[in-house]
């Protein structure tokens, strides 16, 4: 409400000045949603950040990240959460990254900002790397259900965490199973030129070379890429016995459809960036010959017996493709820390998460010193009848 007084100037007109009337505004208006957890109010409304590409190629990644997180907070905000005293609202701040390192660092400032005590996210290790200097300036946690490279945890910042394995394990897994199990001499690698693509391919190829398999040719393409012809054509020329692919789904579908349509046998291999129910939409029949890893035990495998996936599907309607669990207990993480230090302040949250020992939906959740998950799992996949069916599980100490 305003209300008017009347005034005289020293010309003796009149004017009015509006009076903004403070006391009546604070019985009438509505309380700030954007109050942090340091006021004085019994109620209180605590912000989550989530990074992650909601457009663009790995999108359907990216949404299953933020709707990972959102399953979470919602239960949470259903139960009702108490700390130090007063009732903690959990606000989920999702903002799209585009996977994009440029757009990933102004997403990470917005998130800061907004004051978030911590951030789920991102999906990409080269958006996450970038963004991490960010959040570790500001002393916000920030914990990823999905980055890989290495570099992420060997800048040794004391903010950062993982709820996957590393590209330093997946790497030499793969490798492990393409020279033994494949039986693959001759070994052609194609990346993406991300971090994420070339990262998985340099310690492929580091853990094949020390296992005396032949690299008949490293190719790089991009991110954005839809015609590999070129490429195969000069793969084709060398007739591998396998062709290991570092990329997301998105270029590593038309991958493998154009090696199919070019009549290349060989098997192509990939990491978890492909290895999604999206692929049979990209590559078709073609996934008949991929194998691929993921970074994590297979869905079917969930601590709660599926109860997640049920859960999922009924609130968004979709199946679940490969992180959300992960994304889902990040925020569970976060959680127990803020009951642990009965805080939600960002600096009590992150004090907290070094000693974090959780048992998630993903499994059993502790940290190494650069925070790093410890006792990680790498699954190797195939697809059968067009869905992703289990090869083998591998436990890394």
């Amino acid at each position: 409400m305003t209300m008017y007084q009347s005034v005289v100037t020293k010309n003796g007109v009149k004017i009015f000045v509006a009076m903004l009337t403070l006391s009546l505004l604070a019985s009438c208006g509505k309380k700030d949603d954007s109050k942090s957890a340091s006021g004085s109010s019994d109620s209180v409304i605590v912000r989550i950040g989530n990074g992650a590409p909601l457009t663009g190629g790995d999108s359907y990644l990216g949404k299953d990240n933020e709707n990972g997180a959102r399953l979470a907070v919602e239960e949470i905000n259903q139960k009702g959460l108490v700390i130090n005293g007063k009732k903690v609202t959990l606000e989920l701040l999702g903002e799209d990254d585009a996977g994009d390192p440029k757009q990933g660092t102004q997403v990470a400032q917005k998130l800061v900002d907004k004051k978030v005590v911590a951030v789920v996210g991102h999906l990409n290790s080269g958006v996450s790397i970038p963004a991490s200097k960010i959040y570790n300036e500001a002393g916000i946690a920030q914990i990823t259900p999905s980055s890989t490279n290495p570099e992420l945890t060997n800048q040794n910042f004391k903010n950062v965490f993982r709820l996957v394995g590393t590209d330093a394990q997946q790497g030499p897994t793969l490798a492990l199973y393409v020279v033994e199990k494949l039986n693959g001499k001759k070994i052609a690698l194609v990346d993406d030129s991300t971090q994420y693509g070339k990262g998985l391919i340099d310690e492929f190829e580091k853990a094949a070379k020390a296992k005396d398999a032949h690299i008949v040719l490293h190719e790089a393409t991009n991110n954005k890429a839809t015609d590999f012809k070129a490429i195969l054509t000069n793969i084709r020329a060398k007739n591998p016995d396998v062709i290991v692919f570092g990329g997301m789904a998105a270029t590593g579908g038309l991958f493998a459809k154009q090696a199919k349509e070019l009549g290349i046998k060989a098997k192509i291999v990939g990491g978890d960036g492909i290895c999604s129910p999206t692929l049979y939409d990209l590559a078709g029949e073609a996934v008949s010959n991929v194998v691929c890893s993921t970074v994590g035990v297979p869905k079917e495998s969930l601590k709660d017996g599926g109860e997640f996936l049920k859960k999922y599907k009924e609130r968004f309607g979709v199946e679940v493709q490969i992180y959300s669990p992960m994304a889902y207990d990040a925020v569970m993480i976060i959680v127990e820390a803020m009951k642990k230090a009965n805080s939600t302040a960002a600096a009590d949250i992150l004090k907290e998460l070094p000693n974090t020992n959780y048992e998630g939906i993903s499994g059993q959740v502790s940290f190494d010193a650069k925070g790093d998950l410890k006792n990680s799992a790498i699954t190797l996949n195939e697809y059968k009848d067009n869905k992703i069916s289990t090869l083998e599980v591998m436990r890394m100490q």
